[in-house]
């Protein structure tokens, strides 16, 4: 197996964008032009990286060709920054597999490995599911844990030693379980560069917690739309500023996590019409994903203002 360089691990730093795909009006074709611009604004507003067409990227409703379109214009408008792009990757095996060699073949920097379809799987099983698609690139690898994957910790140690397997990415939630795995880790000497991502969706929320565990890496959907405001946060929570970093949970936050939990997918919903509220028409989502009710949007652009404010404040 070739040996990963530690570059993409170094450069992983910031914040993480995860910009949503940009349809035509009717939902049907990609609009490249629409992506692009968007993804170029996330990078030109700060971005520390880009996971391009993963789970804000409505990655479930992407057919291969357009999968690969949008990398390939996420990999040049990441360079024109300096910036690593990760692609995701996902469903049974052997589709994964597929969609990381052409994640390769776009030229991304690596992959984010997401949970296999439906199943639930015993941990031999996820064990070997993941191997087989890191084995299918030389690409560095960042497992997603959330849904029906959860892992002990001592699969992680055995994922961790894996010179491709590059750090985890934790959607569930549980702190235990986390501190759990990052001590196991740790004591069997396989962190080695070894990152952990808090994955939750709005992860600010829950940003000083996981930073209580060492955790201070994560994916913030509301950099998408509101770069001001994620960036805001980032900042605080890196230098410790609890005060600042209350002040935008107390009053943006929390708020748009309750907005966002009154409807089933909006936690992509809501973000793509945040993203069209600040000006870029990047469509609707796909089915089975449905637009959020205009009285909730009316509350997003409400709760976007205060968030400004808040900043400026």
């Amino acid at each position: 197996m070739t040996q990963v360089p530690p570059a993409l691990a170094d450069r992983l730093d910031g914040l993480l964008f995860f910009p949503v795909t940009a349809f035509g009006a009717d939902g049907g074709a990609v609009d490249l032009d629409a992506y692009r611009a968007h993804v170029r604004a996330g990078v030109e507003a700060g971005a520390g990286a880009v996971f391009a067409c993963c789970g804000t990227g409505e990655y479930h409703a992407l057919t291969p060709e357009e999968f690969s379109d949008c990398l390939t214009v996420a990999v040049e408008e990441g360079a024109r920054g300096g910036l690593p792009v990760l692609a995701g990757a996902g469903y049974g095996t052997a589709l994964a597999v597929r969609y990381a060699q052409l994640a390769a073949a776009a030229g991304v920097d690596g992959l984010l490995a997401m949970p296999p379809y439906l199943v639930q799987a015993e941990q031999a099983g996820l064990i070997r599911h993941y191997e087989t698609v890191t084995a299918a690139t030389d690409l560095p690898v960042i497992v997603y844990q959330r849904d029906n994957v959860v892992f002990t910790p001592a699969s992680v140690v055995e994922l961790a030693r894996n010179p491709q397997v590059i750090g985890l990415k934790d959607g569930l939630g549980d702190l235990d379980l986390m501190q759990r795995i990052v001590s196991a880790v740790r004591t069997a000497g396989q962190d080695r560069d070894f990152l952990y991502f808090n994955g939750l969706p709005t992860a600010e929320l829950t940003g000083l917690a996981y930073r209580g565990i060492g955790i201070t890496l994560y994916s913030s959907a509301v950099f998408a739309f509101a770069p001001e405001i994620a960036l805001a946060f980032h900042r605080s929570l890196v230098a410790g500023d609890d005060a600042v970093c209350e002040r935008l949970l107390d009053g943006f936050y929390r708020p748009f996590v309750e907005l966002r939990n009154r409807g089933r997918g909006y936690a992509v919903s809501l973000v793509k019409a945040g993203v069209r509220m600040r000006g870029l028409d990047v469509g609707e989502v796909r089915p089975p994903l449905t637009e959020p009710a205009p009285e909730h949007v009316k509350e997003l652009a409400a709760l976007i203002e205060r968030g400004m404010a808040l900043v400026d404040g």
